[in-house]
């Protein structure tokens, strides 16, 4: 396991505290609170905003198992300090949003609250907005994102005339939405497209995990361009979905993506424990140099385990197959 300053490829130390790590994320061992506040910030873009580097995701409050329990978990993070708040409206079928409306009224104007649509039409998409900001109690969101883009399809239908884009820059115009932004993770290539058909993004949320580089890696044909146009960077599947923790621990996953220029990572705690370790780790955050990065990296290829990678665990690409 990584010390303070070496990383350690011992195989079998290394799976060892690779499985630890999975029983704290997976099984919930108790994890003590840490102090509130006091986690790095990091700009979003150019937008002015500054966002904890670890935020509070939406996509897995539905494990939570009821909207009561959700929103105790969105107000501890709260409490912890974290600012940044995503969701969608498609998450938990609407739930998810709904778990964040029951609490964030309380603290609303010192958090930063993103939702998503997947809708391709101005229509749709509006009412898919009109949603949203009601179960969220609000008027208006800090950024809406275009979600769950994947094909040249998507693209066409996004940009064609009555397309979802409309709704989006009208709502931004109408105050709305301060900032608008697209997500995906199904390939590289459509990211860089959205990013040359369009100027105006304030933000892309894209997969950025230790094994991200050994197959379509948006780290190497995604971030460098989305660094360049200066927009705020969101990283999700920071543990690739829990496979990589067959590998890495939760602490290893976690600082290798916040070592990479990113503005924040999306975390879908679901539990008080889990949300303490992650509130843990980026308050002791310290960057991973260069060769630890490189080592990182070739322990998700090498490790006792088999090694599991590319297609076999990205299964969310263009190609990946499900194991």
């Amino acid at each position: 396991m990584p010390g303070k300053n070496k990383i350690s490829i011992d195989r079998r130390a290394f799976v060892g505290g690779a499985f630890a790590g999975l029983t704290a994320l997976s099984l919930n061992a108790e994890t003590p609170k840490p102090p509130s506040g006091s986690i790095p910030m990091r700009e979003f873009g150019k937008t002015g905003v500054k966002l904890t580097i670890i935020g509070q995701a939406g996509a897995r409050l539905n494990m939570c198992r009821s909207r009561e329990a959700a929103g105790k978990v969105v107000r501890q993070a709260y409490d912890l300090g974290i600012n940044y708040f995503d969701c969608a409206h498609a998450y938990w079928n609407g739930h998810s949003e709904e778990a964040y409306g029951d609490v964030i009224p309380d603290f609303r104007k010192n958090v930063f609250l993103t939702t998503k649509s997947t809708q391709r039409t101005r229509a749709t998409a509006e009412s898919d907005l009109h949603a949203s900001l009601t179960a969220l109690r609000t008027d208006y969101l800090d950024l809406w994102q275009i979600h769950d883009v994947r094909t040249k399809d998507d693209i066409e239908a996004i940009f064609a005339p009555g397309g979802c884009i409309e709704a989006f820059e009208a709502a931004k115009k109408a105050g709305k939405c301060r900032f608008i932004g697209f997500t995906g993770h199904h390939d590289p290539e459509i990211h860089n497209e959205m990013l040359r058909h369009y100027d105006k993004w304030d933000s892309t949320l894209m997969p950025i995990h230790a094994a991200d580089n050994a197959y379509m890696s948006f780290q190497k044909n995604t971030l460098p361009h989305a660094i360049e146009r200066g927009i705020g960077i969101q990283a999700i599947k920071v543990f690739a979905n829990a496979f990589l923790l067959r590998m890495l621990s939760v602490e290893e996953c976690l600082r290798y993506a916040l070592s990479l220029p990113i503005s924040c990572a999306a975390l879908g705690s679901n539990t008080e424990s889990q949300l303490n370790e992650n509130v843990r780790i980026a308050q002791n955050f310290k960057p991973y140099t260069p060769e630890e990065m490189a080592q990182v990296e070739q322990l998700t290829y090498t490790s006792a385990i088999g090694g599991l990678h590319g297609p076999a665990l990205e299964y969310w690409k263009l190609g990946g197959v499900w194991k």
